[in-house]
């Protein structure tokens, strides 16, 4: 039988073609899922990915009355579609419930002639709360259905926000353990803090010396340990991910771009089959990939705008065709797009390469030893609904400063790359299609940051000497200027960590991760 034509039943409701998943680098590797989101990263390193992009089912005028969590089940049904209705829904209600502050869960803001689509109104205020709140239950319910009998544990490296959001998602779940390595001097003061506090017994946080790619090459390398992995068996573990190099993380994702256009078509914004335009802020590139892969699944998107911080290794590689990040490693005000290592892009590359796994593992082994590989011109033709921009440091400042200024709307730095990127783009292009920015995070993870940017802005309304006050503020006494400046309550989140104690100190060498796993895990 011709995979193809494999159907599946979901409690009786019949679906169109069952979604297998092979791995970027390997073709002969067919599997559900539900395996794939077990494994998270391929025995050979690549990345799963589906054999082909689903069609969506329902119309967008039916979409538009849909609320988030419908609206993510009719997404996320054509994908796992070894899950049944009952299972994914059951997951989709535990993710999706109180822990988020609006009942949108991912609201749209109009500003300055764009909409924003504000995806930090999970539990830690990040757009990772989006995809890592349910990853949780889609493993879990994974676990179930493949008779998995060890306890699984989580392997995550983050560059400031996926590590808190996996933290919270699996804290105290039943079978699993997690262990999250963060660059110790990398993450906002905010950020560490709420990994750092976190609670429960199967979690563990590690700083190490290094930046984000350093990290998260480490994290690939436990992963791809033989050795380890079968001592890890024998003591009853196994590894999986909460990176977005998780199809369970990746799948989520495409909702936010379905459930924008809808909220776009419902509020009369657009016509249906109006193109939009998305800007995404990017750094493993898995937010952009889930914009892309809506767009083939029907939503009609035009460009897709990836934005950049000074580590613009994507806005080089999206105008040269060249991927190369033997460049200095830049600390910037928007740290979760600190990145030189973009792992979602070799699904874009698979995709661009014909499906040729061959060619996308000789991408990968060039950029592992070189550091840098070159795609052909027939491939760069294909990357023309792509915008690479980029945005310096004093530019994103100007960004917020700017925005609160006109509008009153205070965004955080990673939201405005995106928006400065997108204002490049508009006055070079001279495109106007209505646009969706994904906005990832509140400004209050990163309030230094975002209160020295409009310190000029109202500096007139201040006395001279007071202009340097926010100097010689902590970031939660920031944190209620924030809050006073934009007229609104401090979140949750932040609230909880004023006075939380510190549960996670430990730090190691970048070369002393796997080290660092064993000593946790207690492995003999």
């Amino acid at each position: 039988m011709n995979p193809a034509d494999d159907r599946t039943s979901r409690n009786g409701e019949e679906s169109g073609m069952e979604v297998w998943y092979s791995s970027t680098r390997n073709g002969r590797i067919r599997i559900k899922a539900s395996e794939a989101i077990l494994k998270g990263l391929s025995e050979d390193g690549g990345l799963f990915v589906p054999d082909h992009i689903p069609e969506l089912e329902k119309s967008f005028q039916e979409l538009a009355g849909m609320s988030y969590q419908e609206t993510a089940y009719e997404v996320m049904k054509l994908y796992l579609t070894d899950f049944t209705k009952e299972e994914l829904e059951n997951c989709i209600a535990s993710a999706y419930d109180s822990k988020f502050d609006t009942e949108e869960i991912a609201p749209l803001a109009y500003a300055d002639g764009a909409y924003f689509l504000e995806l930090f109104h999970g539990s830690t205020i990040a757009f990772k709360d989006m995809a890592l709140s349910i990853l949780p239950h889609l493993m879990i319910t994974s676990a179930k259905k493949n008779k998995v009998k060890n306890e699984i544990v989580i392997l995550t490296a983050t560059s400031g926000d996926t590590g808190k959001a996996a933290l919270a998602g699996f804290a105290g779940v039943k079978g699993t353990k997690i262990i999250v390595f963060y660059p110790k001097d990398g993450v906002s003061p905010i950020q560490e803090r709420q990994m750092v506090t976190q609670k429960e017994e199967n979690t563990y946080v590690v700083g190490i010396r290094g930046n984000f790619d350093d990290a998260q090459t480490g994290v690939k390398k436990i992963f791809a340990d033989k050795e380890l992995e079968e001592r890890m068996n024998s003591q009853g573990y196994q590894f999986s991910s909460a990176n977005s190099i998780n199809i369970g993380r990746l799948v989520p994702q495409i909702v936010y771009y379905v459930y924008a256009y809808a909220r776009l078509l419902g509020k009369e914004a657009i016509a249906e089959g109006d193109k939009i335009n998305v800007v995404v802020p990017t750094g493993n590139f898995g937010n952009i990939l889930a914009a892309f892969y809506a767009k083939n699944m029907g939503v009609p998107i035009g460009r897709l705008i990836c934005a950049s911080n000074e580590n613009k290794v994507l806005y080089d590689f999206f105008r040269t065709g060249e991927y190369d990040r033997n460049r200095e490693f830049v600390l910037t005000s928007s740290p979760s797009m600190d990145i030189l290592i973009s792992s979602n892009l070799e699904r874009l590359i698979y995709r661009i390469a014909g499906n040729d796994p061959e060619k996308t593992a000789d991408f990968m082994k060039a950029l592992s030893g070189e550091g840098r590989y070159g795609i052909t011109g027939e491939m760069r033709e294909m990357l023309g609904d792509f915008y690479g921009g980029y945005a310096s440091e004093e530019e994103t400042a100007e960004t917020i400063r700017e925005l609160q200024k006109k509008t009153g709307y205070v965004v955080d730095t990673h939201t405005a790359v995106a928006a400065c990127v997108y204002r490049k783009y508009v006055e070079e292009t001279k495109d106007r299609t209505l646009s969706v920015i994904a906005s990832t995070a509140s400004p209050f993870k990163f309030t230094r940051s975002v209160m020295n940017a409009i310190a000029s802005a109202i500096a007139p309304a201040i006395a001279p000497a007071d202009a340097g006050k926010y100097d010689a503020m902590t970031d939660f006494e920031l944190v209620d200027e924030l809050a006073a400046l934009a007229g609104k309550e401090v979140p949750e989140a932040i609230q909880e960590i004023r006075t939380a104690p510190v549960v996670h100190d430990h730090i190691c060498e970048k070369d002393e991760m796997r080290r660092t796993v064993e000593e946790f895990l207690g492995l003999e």
